[in-house]
């Protein structure tokens, strides 16, 4: 089954399991736990947000409490969309590193967010996951940019961390689909947050989370 198939699954279906089931897997997108000492739970509010939001603009149907799940977890494949930050290590085990790459070729998304000081693990382990595929940087011509609003002049500079310009990459499947998008010296999520976590101006928040929107609508219309 196609990705787009499987998310415009879940959208329409998960509010009415949830009415029905008396205890149902919650699911839709989730913050993905990871050892090695970064602190993959800063800033819970963001998904929360984004949901919200995206359930306004694009008429979703996206959870609003926030899920967790680590890559060891069997729950792990209940959950089409992953999204993992933070600012120090992530250090994956040998099954995380297993069930992270089968998840990914069976149609999920991965969102990396560096949140300032993360890049060389997530370099480090991504390659553990996927030693024969690359990080590819995406330019604003890429569908991302501009599937929902446009983008069309790059990626959002949400934060200045070392005021280099912001970058998006890519690891890609066999067909052609994106599996996974990191983003970094730009931390798009931080501008999900509330607006007195970071003390973000409201246009910036907005562009933060306008991108969000589209990091969503490309994965759920991309063939």
């Amino acid at each position: 089954m196609k990705r787009s198939l499987i998310f415009f699954y879940l959208l329409l279906f998960v509010p009415f399991l949830a009415v029905v089931v008396d205890n149902p897997v919650k699911i839709g997108f989730a913050r993905l736990q990871y050892d090695g000492g970064g602190d993959w739970y800063n800033d819970p509010e963001v998904l929360p947000n984004l949901a919200k939001y995206a359930n306004l603009v694009i008429g979703a149907s996206f959870p609003i409490d926030q899920s967790v799940v680590k890559a060891s977890d069997a729950k792990l494949f209940d959950y089409p969309f992953l999204y993992l930050t933070g600012h120090g290590n992530i250090k994956f085990t040998e099954r995380e590193v297993e069930n992270l790459r089968t998840w990914m070729l069976r149609g999920g998304f991965l969102y990396v967010d560096d949140d300032y000081g993360m890049d060389e693990s997530f370099r480090r382990e991504i390659k553990r996951i996927f030693p024969e595929r690359e990080l590819i940087e995406l330019d604003p011509s890429f569908p991302l940019f501009n599937c929902f609003f446009d983008f069309s002049n790059g990626l959002p500079k949400i934060h200045l961390h070392d005021g280099k310009p912001p970058q998006a990459f890519g690891i890609f499947d066999d067909n052609g689909l994106l599996m996974c998008l990191y983003t970094y010296e730009t931390n798009i999520s931080d501008g999900w947050a509330d607006p007195e976590t970071h003390n973000d101006p409201p246009e910036v928040r907005e562009k933060a989370l306008k991108f969000g929107v589209n990091i969503l609508y490309y994965v759920m219309h991309k063939q």
